[in-house]
């Protein structure tokens, strides 16, 4: 089962970008310097930011349905990025080097399963977890810090 990795529209973060650290701060975000690589890694683009690159930490709402599982948390936004444009079964870069955990959910935001991978490997943990047609989309999200990834759909 062929898949589609997709990151986040990089015009809901536009207005913050160029902000001060103040004005920011009204927002619930801050400005940070990407001090190693790999470590920052942005949800627009897909990519980790680079040493020296400046990122938005903003507090973001990746599951914004009417279930028990509406969620939000903390991600990074390079102030430069262009949105990610991946060819279906493509991993992005910000994916394949971490620990993953991949959720399955159905169309009322409700969880149906989950499972954890190791970012190279992933794709095969898509094809499973959307194999069955009760699941209507994944949520990926990096296992350790628990930040959202990105969203996974059937080609």
């Amino acid at each position: 089962m062929s898949f589609q990795v997709t990151g986040l529209a990089f015009a809901q973060f536009a207005p913050l970008v160029g902000l001060t650290d103040e004005r920011l701060l009204e927002h619930n975000a801050r400005r940070l310097v990407a001090d190693r690589y790999p470590g920052f890694p942005c949800r627009v683009s897909l990519v980790d930011a680079q040493p020296g690159e400046s990122v938005l930490l903003v507090n973001y709402e990746h599951l914004p349905v009417a279930s028990p599982y509406r969620a939000r948390y903390a991600i990074y936004v390079r102030e430069n990025a262009t949105e990610a444009h991946l060819a279906v079964n493509e991993l992005p870069q910000a994916l394949e080097r971490r620990l993953l955990s991949v959720r399955a959910f159905d169309a009322a935001g409700m969880l149906l399963d989950a499972d954890i991978a190791e970012g190279a490997g992933i794709g095969a943990t898509f094809e499973r977890l959307l194999a069955p047609t009760e699941v209507a989309y994944l949520h990926v999200h990096n296992a350790r810090p628990g930040c959202f990834a990105a969203r996974v759909d059937r080609a």
